[in-house]
C-alpha cells in the first residue's frame, strides 16, 4: 500500500544532511519511503492512502534512547533539599526484606501508560528507563515479555531489555549514602536479561530489539559488567549503562575501586561503538572535576561510544554538559533522551540550546542544528540503524509530525526554531513507525485515554504512598512531598486586611 504525506514543510535529507523543504511530501510504499520532494510533484504519483497534515512540519521519527516508561517519580524527587531527598532512597533496614509495589499487571499497566504517552509526543523508536526504587530488585524477563507485546501492539518501535543490578543506592541509620550489594542477585538479573534476547530472537519482530540494559554503573560490581561485556560481544547486543553522571557515583567508585568510572567501563571491556552512555556529564573537562581537557572525552569519541543527553532532566536535576558543542567538536557522537515524564524532546532540545547559549555567552552558540543531528542521526547512529533518523528514498518509513497552525504557536519563521521555541512536543499531531499511523490528532486506535489517565493517577498514588515505608527516617507523605503552598480547608477566605481596606 502507498501512502502520500504532506505538509506545509518537510525536514528531507539530501545524503549530506538534513533539508527543509516547503510544500513538501513525503511517499511511502509499505513500510519504506520511496520518495521526498515537493508537493505538486509527489501529488501527481499513485497513492492508496492520502494523509494531508496542513500547516505542519513533518520531521524523522523522535529517537529516544532514555525514554521513561514508569510512572512519573520526577516530579517527586527533582526539587528537594538533601535532607528531605534522602527519604527518597532505600533505607539500609528497607534492603533487608524489599517489596515490589507494583504486582505484574500494574507494572504491565505502568508501562502501557507510559508508552503511550511516548507516542503522543512523536516517539517512534525508544530505549526504556525505569525506576528501581518501586521495586523489589530489579526488572524480569516476563516483565519485558509483556511490555514488548504492548510496545508492538501499540506500533512503537523498542530497543528493549530488564535492566538489572547487584547493588542498591541506600541511606544507612546515619544519613550517609552508600551501597549495598547481593551479587548473586547481579548474576540472576543478567541471566534473565539474556533470556529475554533468546526471547527476541524467537519473536523476530522487526519492532522489537533485544538490548542489554544494566542499571546505573556503581550498582554493578566490576565482575558483573566483565560478564556484561562478554555477553554483548557473543551476542552482538547493543549496551546501554547509566554511568558518568554525578559526583556521588564517581566518588563511589574511586572509593571502592581506586579508578575512576570511565576507567572502570574501560576495564571491563565495555568500550566500544555498541555502548550508549546516559548521561556522560562528569568527565575531566566538568568544572566540580578538573575543568579541563585531559583526554576522557577523546577516550569515547575514539571508542565510538554514543553518549545520551538528556537535556530538560539534566536542568531539573541541576546537571550540565560541559559541553554539548564541545563533545561533538572532539567526535563524540550524541543522541537525545528524555530520561523523565513529559517525553518532551522539543522542550528537551529548548532547555539545550539555551544552556549551550548561557555557558558560550553567545546567542549564536545555541547550536539548533546540532541538536535536531544529535535527535535524528546521532539517535540512528548510537542503534547501528542507518535506515532511521532520515527522511529518503529507502529509508524505513519513521516519522512525527508537529502542527505549526495554533494560534498560540505565533507566526512561523523557520519550522524548527518556531516549534523549539514556541512549541512542544504535545504539537505532535502524527507518530507512524514502518509506515503505520500510530497516533493521529491525539488519538491512538485501541487506546481509551480518559480510562488510561485514571488508571495512572492510580498507580502513582499507590507508588507515592509507598515511600515512607523505604525513608531511613519513616517521615509521612505530607513531610516528604509537602505542597508549594499549605493546603487548608476553610468555610470561607476571609479578604485580608489591605484588601478590604480596598473595597471599603
Amino acid at each position: 500500500m502507498k501512502t502520500l504525506v504532506t505538509a506545509s514543510w518537510v525536514i528531507a535529507h539530501d545524503g549530506r544532511s538534513h533539508v527543509e523543504v516547503p510544500d513538501g511530501a513525503v511517499l511511502i510504499d509499505g513500510d519504506t519511503i520511496v520518495d521526498v520532494g515537493d508537493r505538486a510533484e509527489l501529488d501527481r504519483r499513485q497513492a492508496d492512502v492520502r494523509i494531508d497534515l496542513g500547516d505542519a512540519v513533518v520531521t524523522p521519527g523522535l529517537i529516544d534512547l532514555d525514554a521513561l516508561t514508569d510512572i512519573d517519580h520526577l516530579i517527586l524527587d527533582s526539587w528537594a533539599s538533601p535532607d528531605l531527598a534522602s527519604g527518597f532512597t532505600w533505607s539500609a533496614e528497607y534492603f533487608a526484606a524489599p517489596r515490589a509495589v507494583f504486582d505484574a499487571a500494574q507494572r504491565r499497566a505502568v508501562r502501557e501508560y507510559a508508552l503511550v504517552q511516548l507516542a503522543l509526543h512523536g516517539i517512534t523508536s525508544y530505549m526504556p528507563i525505569a525506576s528501581e526504587v518501586h521495586s523489589d530488585w530489579a526488572e524480569t524477563c516476563e516483565d519485558f515479555v509483556a511490555m514488548a507485546e504492548v510496545s508492538s501492539r501499540l506500533g512503537l518501535r523498542g530497543f528493549l531489555g530488564p535492566s538489572f543490578r547487584s547493588g542498591v543506592n541506600v541511606i544507612g541509620a546515619d544519613g550517609k549514602r552508600t551501597v549495598m550489594f547481593d551479587e548473586e542477585a547481579g548474576r540472576r538479573g543478567l541471566a534473565e536479561a539474556l533470556r529475554f534476547l533468546d526471547h527476541t530472537a524467537r519473536l523476530a519482530d522487526p519492532l522489537v530489539t533485544g538490548v542489554l540494559l544494566p542499571c546505573r554503573i556503581e550498582t554493578l560490581l566490576p565482575e558483573l559488567l566483565g560478564d556484561v561485556a562478554r555477553a554483548a560481544r557473543e551476542r552482538g547486543a547493543l549496551v546501554r549503562l547509566h554511568a558518568l553522571q554525578g559526583m556521588s557515583e564517581r566518588d563511589c567508585i574511586q572509593r571502592a575501586y581506586g579508578r575512576t568510572p570511565l576507567q572502570l567501563i574501560a576495564d571491563s571491556g565495555l568500550l566500544s561503538d555498541r555502548l550508549i552512555v546516559p548521561h556522560g556529564v562528569v568527565l575531566d573537562v566538568h568544572p566540580e572535576v578538573l575543568g579541563r581537557d585531559t583526554g576522557d572525552v577523546a577516550v569515547l569519541a575514539d571508542a565510538g561510544v554514543s553518549i545520551v543527553h538528556c537535556p530538560l532532566t539534566n536542568a531539573r536535576y541541576a546537571h550540565n554538559l560541559h559541553t554539548f558543542a564541545g563533545y561533538r567538536a572532539r567526535g563524540v557522537n550524541l543522541c537525545l533522551g528524555t530520561d523523565s515524564f513529559p517525553p518532551d524532546l522539543i522542550r528537551g532540545i529548548d532547555v539545550g540550546t539555551q544552556v549551550a547559549k548561557l555557558q558560550a555567552g553567545d546567542l549564536g552558540q545555541g547550536h539548533l542544528t546540532g541538536y535536531f543531528d544529535a535527535l535524528w542521526t546521532g539517535g540512528a547512529t548510537a542503534l547501528h540503524r542507518p535506515d532511521l533518523g532520515r527522511l529518503a528514498a529507502g529509508a524505513t518509513a519513521d516519522l512525527s509530525a508537529f502542527a505549526l497552525d495554533d494560534f498560540r504557536m505565533g507566526v512561523t519563521e523557520d519550522p524548527l526554531r518556531t516549534l523549539v521555541l514556541n512549541g512542544t512536543a504535545r504539537d505532535a499531531v502524527l507518530t507512524m513507525v514502518a509506515g503505520r499511523v500510530v497516533m493521529r490528532d491525539g488519538s491512538i486506535p485501541g487506546v481509551d485515554l480518559t480510562e488510561l489517565r485514571r488508571s495512572g493517577r492510580q498507580l502513582f498514588d499507590m507508588m507515592r504512598a509507598a515511600y515512607p515505608e523505604r525513608d531511613h527516617r519513616r517521615r509521612t507523605v505530607e513531610e516528604l512531598f509537602p505542597p508549594v503552598f499549605p493546603q487548608k480547608i476553610q468555610a470561607s477566605v476571609q479578604p485580608s486586611p489591605a484588601v478590604t481596606d480596598l473595597i471599603t
